[in-house]
């Protein structure tokens, strides 16, 4: 493995620069005292109960790295293609990506026939396998697997898309939400003033439509300037000294 010929020559490097005049007992014994965790502990273990009891002839570092290598050889490429086909998996990506990545590793494997066909049902998403499960008539190659598998996932993830389109619209029938206080094209009877946060109304034609009932007459902007208001009443006119008017009405 590349983990093991790193700490080797990690190891070399160290001894020749800090421990060159040291004595191999001692070399041997900081490599070991690095050798930590998992597999690795556990052969250092072993190796210093056999050292303790006189069954190994490990007294030099090169002795030592010998033994890591021939106990710790590199795996061959097929037998690391095999434990990748093993647990490869889909998961969240598309079908497309994981047979393109099960094709990569399935070469140079030894896997074929059924055992391959197998081990890629395996590492499909479980919606697909189903799928496939339940058509009345199964692929019989990997080829026609993995094209249907294909086939199926991205039927799948078109309806999904589909069904998410078609929820916002029925969320927003009318398409795109007037913002608040706006105003609706129309004429006639149609609603041409929404109700706003100034307390105006709908207006419907030539009436404002309050919360009560209709109005008659013109609408108004209700922020803007009442001019008129305060004409009539108790003011007198100064032409005719009359209440209820003034001169320029008339």
């Amino acid at each position: 493995m590349e983990e093991v010929s790193a700490f080797i020559n990690a190891a070399c490097l160290y001894i020749r620069m800090k421990m060159r005049e040291e004595a191999a007992t001692t070399q041997v014994a900081w490599v070991l005292l690095y050798m930590q965790g998992g597999v690795a502990e556990a052969w250092k273990d072993n190796l210093l109960d056999k050292l303790a009891k006189g069954e190994s002839e490990v007294d030099t570092v090169e002795k030592l790295f010998t033994k890591i290598r021939n106990d710790f050889e590199e795996t061959s490429e097929e037998e690391r293609k095999i434990e990748q086909l093993r647990t490869i998996e889909q998961g969240g990506r598309t079908c497309d990506e994981y047979v393109q990545e099960f094709k990569k590793v399935a070469r140079g494997s030894g896997y074929e026939g059924r055992p391959l066909i197998e081990e890629f049902k395996r590492g499909l998403s479980g919606a697909i396998r189903r799928k496939l499960a339940e058509a009345e008539e199964l692929p019989s190659t990997i080829e026609e697997w993995q094209e249907r598998a294909v086939r199926l996932d991205r039927n799948q993830r078109q309806s999904r898309a589909e069904e998410r389109m078609l929820g916002r619209n029925a969320a927003c029938p009318g398409g795109n939400a007037q913002p608040k206080g706006g105003s609706y094209g129309g004429r006639g009877g149609q609603i041409t003033q929404r109700w706003g946060d100034n307390g105006g109304g709908y207006r419907r034609g030539g009436n404002t439509l309050n919360r009560g009932g209709y109005q008659s007459g013109p609408w108004r902007d209700p922020n803007a300037m009442d001019v008129d208001r305060g004409i009539g009443g108790d003011r007198k006119c100064y032409h005719c000294g009359k209440f209820g008017h003034m001169a320029q009405n008339y």
